[in-house]
């Protein structure tokens, strides 16, 4: 397990301090303040919902009052006694005029019909009938088996209107007031229905109170009255979705709120049993959108959490750092610094303990570093070879240097094999004796191979490492040579030192500047005997698909980042990208001839992605040369970096900044083109988005940017003007106008005219033509 430095430790506890009570007060603020925020909206809905079944409940009564008015009138007393033929013309006048006085805009109501089962008629506003004549007799006599002698009923609106060629209500379903007749008589042979169409009932509902999309009403037998969607009235409540009418209807409570699962969500309900009709009114409330209301505070808490941990962590970092200065102070005056403590992994005090210990010991440690000899300087060298850190030049000279000048002249076909000892409980050897073993296998690799064929073993970390060389440029034979010559060695040391070994091979190479590459290919090979097991002889052309190895770690996600902000012609955080990329580059560590590669990886992929968009190369560079020939003459990151910025990037970013500005242009006039050809169809942003195949979002934005408007504040404000125009130049009726536009009803609109114009659209139409005739030729 790795150990922490004390530096490490002391910053972490100090950062737990400070952020622990940061977090515990931020999340403790919001949750409570989200609690509170819930219950509010919970009363609020409390309120809604009296205040909705008042405003209900009066219009109803209104309606009682009037139909009372008329049940008990002399009038309608006198006709039931009386067959109403062609003779009681008067009679039934005045009983008609009874019924149109009771008919209001307020009250909503549609019709009055009056039964009489005895002297066997039916009058309503399109006429007196012959009650046994009518299509629905059975359905409305029917009506006389309702409890009590008044009481409110959904029925089908078609009941009432069945002689007619369309429903003249436009509702499906109707509320009928019943009261049976005579009032004063014990037995009932008469009905007086007053029918109101239920899809009016959301007009008694003042619209700034609550979308009606929360709202439901039900009757005492749960179908629905009122809902958003007026296909569902008269369905059962749970046609809705709503599934809790039993829990409503078996509650003692009149009113109250709970919670119910509707479509795989969770809802608040909150609901009030008139006492008036028994008619349940209901809010539902989605539970997301009750934690919604809470997103303003919650992000304030993140905000104000968020710098309270970002100061709380510099103080502690600073802190702990403070605190650390005295041992920091003493590890420089010891030799030792903190990069290479933190690759350790090790505890402070136990290097400085080592480091005091080591002391005493420095003196035979210096003598004996100088009385190393000529061996251990040329070993020192072939590490640093194999590790990557000597320059070509360098290295071809030190290798003549230190005596392999033949080697380098003769030899056509190299390769590195790393031997690796694999221990065992088997085995009698332990960890320990590792240094022993590896140089007692050096010794034998140095007596089983033939110094023209190898350089001089070295120990690389816990491994031995030789590179192989030959004069033969057969890739073949050099490969049989020298797997032959890795199996001689693993047998023979099998057999003298009784000890398992896996060596790792790289893939043939040609050139010496080769080696590092070669290392770590034989290193990577080694690797696999995670899966293999141990005494193997393991070829890396077997794991990375025959490919050399390349020590690059191209920052990718970055490049597509750049790409993107390219696309997007932002100039500022594409520079910020580019500066980000190349910084990541030029930390991997490479020789100068590797930099080429990511360099002109970066400068493809950036021409791919022009043609790609279709911009040529003509476009952004005029010169006759070769981009790739002027990127390989600089040598200067700051150049090199200008160079791409300037002669490449920018430009590109000018032509997509140009593309945009002629896209936005083209996106807003189709869809005014859209508007002005469909506004009288039920258009949409998204549909329009559809048809433009574009994102709704992405459109929305452009088409405020270049209009200075909403979609629909544009569409709403050119059917106000073909309204306008159909109000000056035709007598078309408001209510087709209204119909024309896609308003639900008439009322509708004509109220958004008012808001719109302050005037309704008859004031509208009467001013016009109330203006001289030269003035609207000028107009």
């Amino acid at each position: 397990m790795k150990h922490l430095s004390f530096l490490s430790k002391l910053t972490m506890f100090a950062f737990a301090i400070s952020i622990l009570p940061v977090l515990f007060i931020g999340s403790f603020s919001y949750f409570t303040s989200s609690s509170e925020i819930q219950k509010n909206v919970n009363e609020s809905k409390k309120e809604l919902i009296l205040q909705i079944t008042s405003n209900v409940e009066h219009k109803l009564n209104t309606v009682n009052q009037t139909l009372n008015q008329v049940v008990n009138s002399s009038v309608l007393k006198k006709a039931l006694n009386n067959p109403l033929n062609e003779t009681d013309f008067i009679l039934y006048n005045d009983i008609r005029n009874e019924i149109r006085n009771m008919q209001s805009f307020d009250t909503r109501l549609e019709d009055v019909i009056l039964l009489n089962q005895r002297q066997n008629w039916m009058i309503k506003n399109s006429g007196l009938y012959r009650l046994n004549e009518y299509q629905n007799y059975e359905q409305l006599t029917n009506l006389m088996n309702v409890e009590g002698s008044s009481s409110w009923v959904l029925n089908p609106s078609s009941l009432f209107y069945s002689e007619e060629s369309i429903n003249v209500t436009g509702c499906n379903y109707s509320i009928s007031l019943i009261k049976k007749l005579p009032t004063t008589k014990l037995q009932k042979y008469g009905l007086a229905l007053a029918n109101i169409p239920a899809c009016s009932l959301q007009d008694f509902i003042n619209p700034d109170m609550q979308p009606l999309d929360s709202i439901m009403v039900l009757d005492k037998s749960g179908r629905i009255l009122l809902h958003s969607d007026r296909n569902l009235i008269g369905e059962p409540a749970e046609a809705g979705g709503f599934t809790g009418f039993q829990r409503i209807a078996t509650a003692a409570e009149p009113s109250g709120q709970f919670k119910t699962q509707m479509n795989e969500a969770e809802y608040s309900i909150t609901y009030m049993r008139s006492q008036l009709n028994g008619w349940i009114y209901l809010s539902v409330t989605s539970i997301e959108s009750l934690t919604r209301e809470s997103g303003k505070i919650g992000t304030y808490t993140v905000f104000v959490c968020t710098f309270m941990l970002l100061l709380s962590v510099l103080l502690a970092w600073l802190g702990s750092r403070r605190m650390y200065s005295p041992i920091e102070r003493l590890l420089t005056q010891i030799g030792l610094r903190r990069p290479g403590l933190r690759a350790g992994r090790t505890d402070e005090f136990q290097l400085i303990g080592e480091q005091v210990h080591s002391l005493f010991q420095s003196k035979s440690q210096l003598e004996k570093e100088v009385s190393q000899h000529i061996g251990q300087v040329r070993t020192f060298f072939l590490i640093q070879a194999f590790g990557g850190n000597l320059r070509r030049r360098e290295l071809m000279e030190e290798l003549e240097q230190y005596g392999y000048r033949k080697q380098v002249e003769e030899w056509k076909t190299m390769a590195v094999i790393t031997l690796s000892i694999d221990f065992s409980e088997e085995s009698s050897y332990e960890k320990k004796d590792l240094n022993l073993l590896l140089f007692a296998a050096h010794n034998m690799t140095q007596e089983l191979v033939s110094a023209d064929h190898r350089l001089t073993p070295v120990m690389m970390g816990h491994a031995l490492a030789v590179l192989i060389g030959s004069h033969d440029e057969d890739t073949e034979a050099f490969h049989r040579m020298l797997y032959a010559l890795t199996e001689k060695l693993q047998q023979e040391i099998n057999h003298v030192l009784k000890l398992q070994v896996s060596i790792g091979l790289s893939l043939p190479f040609h050139s010496f500047d080769k080696m590092s590459i070669a290392y770590r290919e034989s290193l990577e090979a080694l690797k696999h005997r995670i899966t293999l097991g141990k005494g193997i002889i393991i070829q890396y052309e077997n794991i990375n698909s025959g490919k050399h190895y390349l020590n690059l770690n191209y920052p990718t996600h970055t490049e597509n980042d750049l790409m993107d902000a390219i696309k997007l012609a932002d100039s500022d955080k594409a520079k910020e990208l580019l500066h980000k990329l190349f910084k990541c580059v030029f930390a991997l560590g490479l020789s100068p001839q590797e930099y080429q590669i990511p360099l002109t990886r970066l400068l493809n992929n950036t021409l791919i992605m022009m043609q790609e968009s279709g911009i040529t190369l003509n476009q952004i560079y005029h010169a006759s040369g070769s981009l790739f020939e002027e990127l390989t003459d600089l040598h200067i990151v700051a150049e090199i970096e200008d160079w791409f910025w300037t002669i490449v990037i920018q430009p590109v970013i000018a032509i997509f900044h140009s593309r945009q500005n002629a896209q936005y242009h083209n996106i807003s006039e189709k869809l005014i083109d859209i508007v002005q050809h469909e506004y009288d169809q039920d258009l949409t942003l998204e549909e329009c988005a559809s048809r433009l195949h574009y994102n709704a979002n992405y459109i929305s934005s452009v088409f405020r940017k270049e209009t200075q408007y909403y979609f629909s504040d544009y569409l709403t404000m050119y059917r106000f003007k073909m309204a306008k125009k159909w109000l000056e130049e035709t007598d078309m009726p408001v209510k087709d106008i209204a119909s024309r536009l896609r308003y639900n009803n008439s009322q509708n609109f004509i109220r958004s005219f008012r808001k719109q114009e302050g005037m309704t659209p008859g004031q509208y139409r009467d001013s016009f033509h109330s203006k001289p005739r030269a003035v609207q030729e000028d107009d």
